[in-house]
Formats: structure tokens, sequence, C-alpha cells
């Protein structure tokens, strides 16, 4: 078989001054994943003098002795240095000089030991280029055939297509068993519980104004006022006290009906007598300051303001919804009552509100 016999892609390429690294022949020029060769190998200095190597491993000797001595201060650190101690550092002001500590000395003997090892491996250890045949990835043909004919024996062999039952039982079982993993996931706590969304207000539940602890008539709340209100029941030496009252904390404000703007709160007062809740809807902080002639009420952490003529609406600042309305009425002996709870949850916004 002679040289032309020989597709040119096969032809070896012409060896130049460099040897093996061979200059780019014709045959390559056509095909355009031809091997390009390797670059002349360019010696480090540590590896022509000695004296060059002998700097480079006392640096990395270095470097992992002071990674020793780091850890050696880490450890004395942890033990010497009291928890309560402190130390001023600029900028950052007064710090626990125990954490200040251990986190330097552990740094800096982690940092010693990675930089050793790559000083190590960029001047002391081997750097020649080496070349590797990259195979075919993918299996030959004649194997590709074994595999596809050992799968046909196997399935023949295990009859799943003739025998029905086991096919049909084998698949119920592995769809099934799966489910047992949901039992184990219980030992993983308590369902959650849908605190957020409801408070301590139902039904028939009084007003009580915060002040007097008192339930509170229609004729207690004058226009242009504003009055803190609790549900019934709820008393400031109960353990759950400051749980509760966050969500159920009431601020009441009597409007002239006709300057209402929103039907709906129309409909759930009682003669211009309007209930909302007083958490705001941004942070949760308490709101506390009315304005009587624009009936607007203004958070003092991020001046959120709220317009309660007009369904507590957000008119001002980063509040994300209107303040919640609680529907109230008069009960027999005629005091305020709730009609229900808050039909939109509390406070901040919560991602699974809906």
């Amino acid at each position: 078989m002679s040289s032309q016999d020989i597709p040119e892609e096969n032809l070896p390429a012409e060896q130049d001054d460099h040897g093996a690294h061979g200059a780019v022949t014709v045959a390559d020029e056509k095909n355009p994943f031809a091997d390009p060769g390797l670059p002349p190998h360019e010696h480090r200095m540590q590896d022509i003098d000695e004296r060059a190597a002998k700097r480079s491993e006392r640096t990395v000797a270095f470097l992992f002795t002071l990674s020793m001595l780091a850890t050696v201060g880490f450890i004395a650190s942890f033990v010497t240095i009291p928890v309560d101690e402190s130390v001023y550092i600029f900028p950052l002001g007064h710090i626990s000089a125990l954490n200040f500590a251990l986190g330097m000395t552990l740094g800096v003997s982690l940092f010693a030991i990675g930089a050793a090892a790559v000083h190590w491996a960029r001047t002391l250890m081997s750097d020649v280029e080496i070349a590797d045949e990259r195979h075919p990835i993918e299996a030959s043909p004649e194997v590709k055939a074994k595999v596809m004919a050992d799968f046909r024996d196997g399935a023949k062999e295990s009859a799943l297509g003739r025998r029905k039952l086991i096919r049909t039982t084998m698949f119920g079982a592995l769809a099934l068993f799966p489910l047992s993993g949901v039992v184990l996931l219980r030992d993983l706590g308590p369902l959650p519980e849908d605190k957020l969304r409801h408070t301590l207000w139902a039904k028939g539940k009084l007003l009580v104004n915060m002040n007097t602890n008192e339930p509170l008539r229609p004729s207690d709340v004058a226009v242009g006022s504003l009055t803190f209100a609790k549900p019934e029941g709820l008393e400031e030496h109960d353990h759950d006290f400051q749980t509760e009252i966050a969500k159920a904390a009431l601020m009441i404000v009597r409007i002239q009906p006709e300057n209402i703007k929103d039907k709906r709160e129309l409909e759930w007062s009682h003669e211009g007598i309007v209930a909302y809740s007083k958490i705001c809807t941004h942070v949760g902080c308490p709101i506390s300051l009315y304005e009587q002639q624009t009936h607007h009420v203004l958070c003092p952490c991020h001046q959120s303001t709220f317009d309660l003529s007009d369904g507590a609406r957000v008119i001002f600042g980063p509040a994300g919804h209107a303040l919640p309305q609680l529907r109230i009425g008069v009960n027999d002996e005629g005091y305020l009552e709730a009609l229900g709870d808050f039909e939109e949850p509390v406070g901040p916004a919560f991602w699974e509100r809906g």
C-alpha cells in the first residue's frame, strides 16, 4: 500500500526544528480539528537554578510554619481570652476580642496552607505539558448490539410481558413504597399552625379600652378621637399577652358617616365608629399618630400613612397594603362588639398571604 492510498488527514505532520511539535501541513489546513501541537516548553528559573529552587523551598516551608504558629495562636486564644472581653478595631468599633482573635488566627492558618500549596505547585512541581490521546466516548457497534441483545434476552427470560399479575403488583409496590417516606416526615416536627391569619377577635368579643380595661360604648368614642382597644378576656398578666396583643391591637376612630368614602368601611362601622388594626403593614410597628382633619394615621417608624376615611389605604410610605378593618356592632347591652375576626392577615405581608 503506497502513501498515495492513505487519506491526507492521516499522513504524519512534517517535523520542524522542534521535533514532534511539527509545522502545519496542507492536510492540517484542510482539517479544522487537526492537532495544533504544543508550544516549546519554557523552563522556570527553579528548573535551571538550584538556588532559586532553594528559595522557593524556604518560602513554602515558611508558609507552613506560619500556619502552624497561627493554629497554636488559635488554641491559645480560645483558652486564654475571656468571652466578655472586647477590643477596639477601627473602623469596626468595639468587637469581641475572642471572636477577632479566633477569626484572624484561623484565617491566617488556612491561608498559609493554601498559599504554600500553590507556591509549591507553581515553582517546584513538574510543569511539563503532557498530551494524552482522546478516545471515543460512545461504545462500538458490536458492544451496542450485544447490550441490546442481552436486554432483549433478559426481558424475555423475566416473562414480564406474559405475567401480567406480576407486572401489575410490581408497579403497585414501586408506586406505594415512596409513600413510606412521607410518614417519616412526621419526625421533622408538628404541622405548622395557622397562627398568622387569625387573632383573638371573634363574633361577640367586646371591645375593651386599653387604658381603663372597661368595655366601650359608642358614647365613649368622640368624633376626632383615637382610642386603643383589646379583645375581651385578654389580660396583661397572661403569659401570652405580648404575642396576642401584637396581632389583636385595635385602634378606634369616630368619623362623620358622610366623610367615609369606602362603602365597605361604612357598612362595617357603627355610626361612623371604625375599627382598624393598630399594627403597621410594613414591619409591624404600632401606629399611634392620628390627624383629625384629614383622618390620616401615621406609623412613627417609617412614616407609612393610611387614610382611615378611605378603607385605611396607603397614601404614603413603604407599607405594602391597607390596614385590616374589624367589623363591629353593638350588643343588646349597648357595648361595642366584634362581628368576627379580621378577614385579612394582620401586620406585614408574609409568603403565605393570599
